[in-house]
């Protein structure tokens, strides 16, 4: 998953990058409130971990921007010092899905964080998906339409699974690029426009079949379930 964190103090930031990569996640690290929302506007995340107490914006200012102008579910964990009831009951009921007060434990906050991904995306430990007319088999690499095999190579089947299991959602080109290719800073991002442009194609992804690829200029992509044409 992509994980952003806002936290301010580096030892800290570099602690639990390590924890949660270690886990097997793509993490990025921003230590102002006014990064983390810039980096908000052009990519994607499937977690934010917020401190409250950073630079220029804080981590509440950040949890209520993100809630009003990025995404209403995506889930939101606070790992800070200010331990009060009164600050607690405030950043849940401000939009933060769970809160943590520190110092953080390893455990704990991956047990906590493997919650909140699981109840966010609960088709990731799914290995049969089905969206009529799709079938996917993602144990056996396959997608079938109707019943046949549709001819996909590695890379366009990974990205087709990471749309379905995300319908709906915006997905930008970085976190599609990281998602199927890993965090390569060789990697154009020509790369994922041209697999999303095979996987429309081979699949068929289009109003008149019930599913389509939604292009946002200068941001990623969204894969749509719609009516069929009559």
């Amino acid at each position: 998953m992509r994980i952003a964190i806002l936290e301010d103090d580096p030892d800290q930031l570099a602690l639990l990058q390590r924890w949660l990569a270690q886990d097997g996640h793509d993490v990025h690290g921003y230590r102002t409130g006014r990064e983390a929302m810039m980096r908000a506007t052009r990519e994607s995340f499937d977690l934010f971990l917020l401190d409250w107490q950073v630079p220029d914006v804080s981590g509440t200012e950040v949890l209520q921007w993100v809630r009003n102008n990025v995404s209403q579910s995506v889930p939101i964990l606070f790992v800070t010092v200010r331990d009060s009831e009164q600050d607690i009951v405030f950043a849940l009921e401000s939009g933060a899905d769970d809160y943590m007060i520190k110092p953080a434990r390893q455990n704990e906050l991956l047990a906590r964080v493997h919650a909140l991904l699981r109840r966010a995306y609960p088709r990731e430990d799914d290995k049969q998906l089905s969206f009529p007319p799709f079938e996917i088999d993602t144990q056996r690499g396959e997608i079938r339409r109707d019943g046949t095999k549709v001819d996909l190579t590695p890379k366009e089947f990974d990205l087709a699974v990471v749309l379905f299991r995300n319908i709906g959602r915006l997905m930008s080109r970085g976190h599609l690029q990281e998602a199927i290719w890993g965090r390569s800073g060789e990697l154009a991002t020509r790369t994922v426009d041209t697999h999303v442009s095979q996987v429309r194609k081979k699949l068929d992804l289009r109003v008149e079949s019930g599913f389509r690829v939604v292009p946002v200029y200068n941001y990623g992509y969204r894969l749509e379930q719609c009516e069929p044409a009559a």
